[in-house]
């Protein structure tokens, strides 16, 4: 089984979001996706904002409803394939955890950035290259390929361009335009899960 990470502060807002997303759209396949946040408000809900952004979606209104908040610790990232924060300050906290899942962490938008960068001959090479392993194990070789985008591509100019703006507390704009900066780059994460399942979906 492929398992995928999403990471934020509170595990309220942007995390469960975007594993919902995930999860919805990864439907039928062999692909578990948790959040967790590293200040995680334990127990609690998504906002209402953030469960009405999933819903407009097409995450299940009871899948919404069910997301309780957990802490960020060591086992949410012991066996992640793939782990995606949803900004800078979240990805350090992961290396600094797990060490050694430093190589499968991104920001998700820079995930989303590295990935549209590789034609799916590329992808598909990576992950046929991998065509004897499990389904988790030609995910990992798409995201191996994923990151050795980084430095091919440039960086963008503002390095906040590859964080997901937090909308906690904040206005129903900022709410969408958070939205906003994840759907993109969802796409490119479903994109290539696919391609890492195509042989099993």
């Amino acid at each position: 089984m492929i398992e995928i990470a999403t990471i934020c502060t509170g595990n309220i807002c942007r995390s469960p979001l975007a594993a919902l997303l995930l999860q919805t759209r990864l439907a039928g396949r062999d692909v578990r996706v948790a959040s967790a946040g590293t200040r995680g408000l334990a127990d609690h809900p998504m906002t209402a904002e953030a469960q009405q952004l999933a819903l407009a979606r097409g995450v299940a209104a009871p899948d919404a409803a069910a997301h309780r908040a957990r802490f960020l610790t060591e086992q949410h990232l012991g066996s992640a394939d793939l782990v995606l924060a949803m900004a800078r300050e979240h990805r350090r906290a992961v290396a600094e955890l797990v060490p050694a899942r430093t190589r499968v962490a991104f920001t998700v938008r820079e995930f989303g950035r590295l990935a549209a960068s590789l034609s799916d001959t590329a992808l598909r090479d990576a992950v046929d290259a991998a065509a004897d392993q499990d389904a988790a194990g030609r995910l990992r070789a798409a995201v191996a390929a994923v990151a050795g985008q980084r430095g091919l591509v440039l960086p963008p100019a503002d390095p906040a361009d590859d964080d997901v703006i937090d909308p906690y507390r904040r206005s129903w704009a900022t709410y969408e335009t958070s939205a906003a900066q994840l759907d993109p780059a969802i796409d490119q994460v479903v994109r290539v899960v696919e391609f890492a399942t195509a042989t099993t979906a």
